[in-house]
């Protein structure tokens, strides 16, 4: 199984200037973050996409970039690329100049995403948030899999035998997987494309999306898709340390990010009760000492069967020195630990 570390950016915000803190400062962080998961030997980076204040990644691609031509073995992974309101054709030639940058470590994570900025920013209507994405995931996958391409939608001009490039190492072909939420239709479309899947879990108990997962497997195989090829991943929100105290003390950096979000969807100020339920076996933070998060992976492995965990780490910002810290845990003990179990 692989084990991956996911960011989304996230930026604090200071109350005493109020303003959130230099974007600028926080990507030159992640990428010295990158560069030490490479050293070390973790196994995926994925940088999520947003367009927010308290966000600093709005183009995941190019960060993703500039961590290729720092690093040389890690797989570099968008998480999410909100393709409802990207261009296919400029995905799929950004990713493939980053595969050839990187020498074949790119891939994408597609999906809606979490958050609508990117549709009024980019000139797309909600009306059309089905259609949109699935429209454009049919062309996305068209470009990776032909090297000429006719293609008609109705939401986009049509494609008259023409080829995007760069192409990818691969034979033009990069590893598209499909990020959902727990939407069943977007699992059943996963599957039905033997597309690799990777689901987000932030909240409630793992275990309730069991049948979904398997949901997956099934309709996987009646697709008549190679089982053996099938990959299967989780992302979840991720923070290791070896000292009491910061997990403790990581709850007020937490909880900051989750009200900032919460505020605007109507949710109930984050309690220390609910981090501390999420913090147990069967909740969803996969937050403690190196002991606690390996044994709540390991649990992940064996009832899901999943291929890949990714960390999602970077949760309302917590200083650099102590995300390094995490980060080397999250090698140094927390992978031996998994794999033992």
């Amino acid at each position: 199984m692989e084990l991956g570390i996911g960011m989304f950016g996230d930026v604090s915000f200071d109350r005493a200037t109020g303003k959130y803190r230099d974007s600028g400062i926080k990507i030159r962080e992640i990428l010295e973050q990158v560069k030490l998961m490479d050293e070390v030997g973790i196994d995926v980076f994925a940088m999520g996409e947003h367009h927010r204040p308290d966000y600093a990644v709005s183009s995941p691609e190019i960060v993703l970039a500039a961590a290729a031509s720092i690093t040389k073995n890690i797989k570099l992974a968008s998480g999410v690329t909100v393709l409802s309101s990207s261009e296919p054709v400029k995905v799929y030639e950004d990713f493939a100049t980053l595969d050839l940058i990187s020498n074949g470590r790119a891939e994408i994570y597609v999906g809606r995403g979490s958050f609508i900025e990117s549709f009024p920013l980019y000139g797309y209507s909600l009306n059309d948030y089905e259609e949109l994405f699935n429209e454009k995931l049919d062309l996305l996958l068209k470009i990776n899999a032909e090297e000429n391409v006719t293609w008609k939608g109705k939401l986009r001009a049509p494609m008259q035998n023409q080829t995007v490039y760069p192409r990818a190492k691969n034979n033009g072909k990069l590893p598209i997987w499909r990020a959902v939420g727990g939407t069943p239709q977007s699992v059943l479309q996963a599957a039905e494309l033997g597309m690799p899947l990777i689901v987000a879990i932030i909240g409630g108990m793992p275990v309730q999306f069991r049948n979904l997962i398997e949901f997956y497997k099934q309709e996987y195989k009646k697709a008549g898709h190679d089982v053996s090829q099938m990959q299967i991943a989780i992302h979840s929100h991720t923070f290791v340390s070896d000292d009491p105290a910061v997990i403790d003390g990581y709850f007020h950096t937490y909880k900051a990010q989750m009200d900032r979000i919460g505020s605007s969807r109507g949710w109930a100020p984050f309690t220390k009760m609910q981090y501390e339920g999420g913090r147990s076996k069967d909740g969803a933070l996969f937050i403690g000492s190196p002991k606690e998060v390996a044994d709540k992976i390991a649990y992940m492995k064996e009832i899901f069967g999943i291929t890949r965990f990714i960390g999602h780490m970077d949760v309302g910002d917590p200083a650099h020195d102590i995300m390094m810290k995490s980060i080397g845990l999250f090698e140094k003990e927390v992978k031996p630990l998994v794999a033992h179990l």
